[in-house]
């Protein structure tokens, strides 16, 4: 790894820029390289495409004008999408208000489709960056956090000058792929901030969102029974579990990022071509003992798979009244108080984003009662 420019040091905001600044150089320059650590190697590859694309990074980013007839086309292409992110983009947005950072939600393409937070419209920066069915794909607007998290496939974070355009370099932004109950990326989520303190903290909340969206995705699709998954010794009920939901038929519907690296076949690159996965496909029980299970309120039970590995799952029938059962408010037939209890607390912490005195608060215990019950020290 090359030394970074003199003078830079870790931790100072300058010296950042300044490393920013100098590797746009070097990349903007034929036949020079980057230096490796100046910036994230997937940052150089976006630069590098629109320079590929005859892109001038001094020129201006241009917005398009959105029409009414265009936006109204983008909400109704878009309708059920939106609707199932968005109780999930307002506590977002609840998360951010006082951090001068807003969320995006776009499609695959790049559209913008919904937005939450605090959103200054008088600012022209904010205004024409959050219009529904602006397009802020690579070829549009440069390298931002929504082209390069569509265009990578992973969560990313880019910091002022990172950005491509010379009219972008105000933006810091956070941003995630979206996946949808089939595996394919249906979309991004984008935390943008302007002229804002840099928050690569950020880059950690817009992914475990992301993780929140793409498992109501997997649950609002039409099924009869959803399991959720984990591998033994880890708890059941959380964002991080596995969710493979399953019609009347064993028939495989859905199943969130999770449950497709947790259970070989069900990823659409390895799953066979043209022909549906069933239950018994890749779980080593019958369809009927699943059923059965979540109809007599059996909240664990360990599933073998064909590859010799084991799972623990928790079967859910869906009904009217579960049809979006996230796995975090559990039905309370046949299940331990104790167990009940337990899920409220640590949901309560959740949405305290860890600060155990507010949700205590919210809870009305004392934060020793948290910690006892939580079994923490």
């Amino acid at each position: 790894m090359q030394a970074p420019p003199a003078g830079a040091s870790p931790g100072d905001p300058t010296s950042r820029l300044a490393m920013i600044e100098r590797a746009r150089q070097l990349a903007m320059r034929a036949g020079s390289t980057v230096p490796t650590g100046w910036v994230a190697p997937w940052i150089e590859r976006s630069w590098q495409r629109c320079l590929g694309q005859g892109l001038q990074p001094h020129a201006r980013a241009v917005f398009d004008i959105v029409s009414e007839q265009q936006e109204q086309r983008t909400r109704e292409a878009h309708q059920q999408f939106v609707h199932t992110a968005k109780p999930i983009m307002e506590k977002l947005g609840h998360a951010i208000v006082d951090t001068r950072y807003f969320a995006i939600l776009t499609s695959a393409e790049g559209i913008v489709v919904d937005t939450s937070g605090p959103i200054d419209r008088s600012d022209t920066r904010a205004h024409l960056l959050t219009r529904i069915g602006t397009d802020l794909s690579e070829m549009h607007v440069g390298t931002t956090a929504i082209s390069t998290a569509l265009y990578e496939q992973q969560p990313v974070w880019l910091h002022r000058g990172e950005h491509f355009f010379s009219n972008t370099t105000a933006y810091s932004c956070a941003g995630a792929p979206l996946r949808g109950p089939n595996g394919n990326c249906v979309g991004m989520l984008d935390l943008t901030g302007i002229d804002a303190v840099e928050r690569p903290e950020l880059k950690h909340l817009v992914t475990q969102t992301a993780c929140k969206i793409e498992n109501a995705l997997v649950l609002a699709q039409a099924h009869a029974l959803a399991l959720r998954l984990n591998w033994p010794g880890n708890t059941l009920g959380t964002d991080v579990d596995g969710i493979v939901c399953l019609d009347a038929d064993g028939l495989i519907v859905s199943a969130n990022p999770a449950a497709r690296q947790m259970v070989g076949g069900l990823d659409p690159a390895t799953a066979r071509a043209g022909v549906g996965v069933y239950a018994g496909d890749v779980f080593g029980v019958g369809l009927d003992l699943l059923f059965d299970a979540a109809k007599r309120g059996d909240h664990r039970l360990e599933i073998p798979l064909w590859n010799g590995l084991r799972l623990h799952a928790f079967p859910v029938l869906r009904t009217n009244n579960n049809s979006s059962w996230t796995g975090v408010d559990m039905p309370p037939h046949n299940r331990p108080l104790k167990e009940v209890e337990t899920a409220l607390i640590r949901k309560a912490v959740t949405d305290a984003r860890g600060n155990v005195a507010q949700a205590a608060l919210a809870l009305g215990i004392s934060r020793a009662t948290v910690y006892r019950k939580l079994g923490k020290k």
